[in-house]
């Protein structure tokens, strides 16, 4: 039995390959992400990612690409900047540790 609160994009053909928790944690990290400054989103983000690291959370590139690709598809113009600005601070702070 499907939650009704849950977002349009979570049932989307793109996530379906993608577990429950891996879903839930997107949507938690998007949500609660939404409306933060630079400095609010990494004192916010980074807590989370050690949380998702310590319980073996992990996704591949392809699970992230569908994640977000389904996401951008059921937002409003508004939500589509917010997303790109996240996505360029996990960007930003992710570039010194990603190996090239």
């Amino acid at each position: 039995m499907e939650n009704d609160s849950r977002p349009a994009w979570m049932s989307d053909p793109l996530v379906k390959d993608i577990p429950e928790k891996k879903l839930k944690f997107v949507e938690d990290l998007f949500a609660k992400g939404h409306g933060k400054s630079q400095k609010e989103m990494l004192a916010f983000a980074m807590p989370m990612l050690k949380k998702a690291k310590q319980e073996n959370l992990t996704f591949t590139p392809q699970e992230m690409n569908a994640a977000i690709a389904a996401i951008r598809k059921h937002s409003s113009k508004d939500e589509l900047t917010q997303i790109d600005k996240i996505l360029e601070k996990s960007r930003n702070g992710n570039s010194a540790s990603t190996p090239s």
